[in-house]
């Protein structure tokens, strides 16, 4: 049997608002160092692929579209690429895939950043491009607008998604500006011969000399190229603009299925943004992961009754743009070797409350997984490239 690919998405106390209030959860400990080493090196033990890390421009929000006023909620947050490059040392073979935002960051200070994570990380760098959609976000930086969207908008996936093609074309170009800039070093440019006096050979580094509707840059990189060549690029995508976008520009793309149906009409229309983008799956594939958001506890019983406690501290349901599991590791196995049939490569999985569900997560799903011989024993790769069986890209600008 083919293995999954497994990751898990951290973000604060969990996925759920009121996780920061579950008897063990560490809510003084949110904004510390070692919480997040804690949590990333318990997924590196259960042998996952990568974890995501979560980031924006403004506070966390119970709304998509605008900032609110709750103090009942965690909100605060680290920046996520300091956090993974705070990561990297302590950790050996998991991938560190931070989100990073493309609408108000320079794509060449993007580009160096992740760039230097793969470095700092030893090849297992990723980044999640993320547009700021919310027009509130762009008052902390005074250089541009953007559309403020209203309560209509984002009740539906295609229409929010309209509104927010600029962004996503813009998006587009600042991955593209990332990957020439990452491909501006070529392997072999740094010579570093102390006799001679030569550190670096001048015609292995390149000009990107890229020109576009948002932006020009002429490059190269201040970087040198990082162990990945090109660390991966991920992102999510719920309607067909930023599926689009992921079919232009990512190596993973996250989806949200409802049920096995839906997933399989989300493949359809994946494999339609593939094809109008003209993109070569054999030359560059791209990875499919389903996000699901887990409750997990012993019996199904105790999980629904640990997520009603939530829900009640919460003071309405758990909401999400995920499809909610509540419920055994065995039985989520069930769910994920169902759903793979559909065409996934692997899952991302939300924890409700942490660290609760990503010990289910390490301690009881992957022994269940590895029993039914759908995930590994132990890591054969060391990059991130590695794990997900995408090869090391040879710079494009390459003279030799």
């Amino acid at each position: 049997m083919v293995t999954l690919h497994l990751a898990v998405a951290l973000d604060g106390a969990g996925w759920h608002p009121a996780a920061w209030r579950a008897p063990d959860a560490r809510p003084a400990e949110l904004f510390s160092a070692r919480y997040w080493t804690d949590l990333v090196t318990r997924a590196e033990e259960g042998l996952l692929d990568f974890v995501t890390l979560e980031d924006a421009l403004g506070q966390q929000s119970a709304v998509l579209h605008r900032p609110d006023d709750r103090t009942d909620q965690v909100r605060g947050s680290f920046d996520a690429v300091l956090l993974a490059a705070r990561l990297a040392p302590v950790t050996e073979r998991i991938g560190l895939v931070p989100t990073a935002n493309v609408t108000h960051t320079e794509p060449f200070h993007v580009a160096v950043s992740i760039a230097t994570l793969d470095h700092a990380a030893r090849g297992r760098a990723g980044w999640r491009p993320q547009i700021a959609s919310r027009a509130a976000d762009a008052l902390h930086f005074g250089r541009r607008t953007t559309p403020q969207l209203t309560d209509e908008d984002v009740t539906g996936g295609e229409s929010i998604a309209a509104r927010l093609r600029p962004l996503f074309d813009e998006a587009v170009d600042v991955v593209e500006v990332a990957r020439r800039l990452w491909d501006s070093w070529e392997d072999d440019a740094e010579i570093r011969d102390a006799a001679t006096g030569r550190f670096i050979d001048r015609d292995r580094l390149h000009h990107i000399d890229f020109e576009g509707p948002h932006f020009s840059v002429r490059g190269p990189s201040i970087t040198p190229r990082s162990p990945q060549g090109q660390p991966v690029v991920a992102s999510l995508a719920h309607a067909s603009v930023p599926y689009e976008f992921a079919a232009r520009a990512s190596d993973v793309v996250f989806v949200t299925p409802r049920d096995t149906e839906h997933a399989r009409g989300i493949h359809g229309e994946l494999d339609a943004a593939v094809e109008v983008t003209g993109r070569d799956l054999a030359d560059r594939p791209l990875r499919r992961f389903a996000d699901v958001l887990v409750v997990l506890d012993d019996s199904a019983a105790a999980a629904r009754a640990r997520k009603e406690r939530l829900d009640d501290l919460a003071g309405a349901p758990l909401a999400s743009d995920a499809h909610i599991f509540a419920g055994t590791p065995a039985d989520l196995a069930d769910l994920l070797l169902d759903w793979r049939t559909t065409g996934f490569d692997g899952f991302r999985l939300r924890p409700a409350a942490l660290p609760h569900d990503l010990d289910a997560i390490t301690g009881a799903l992957v022994p269940e997984l590895r029993r039914r011989g759908a995930f590994r024993t132990a890591y054969t790769a060391d990059t991130l490239r590695g794990h997900l069986g995408l090869a090391r890209p040879a710079s494009r600008y390459a003279t030799r």
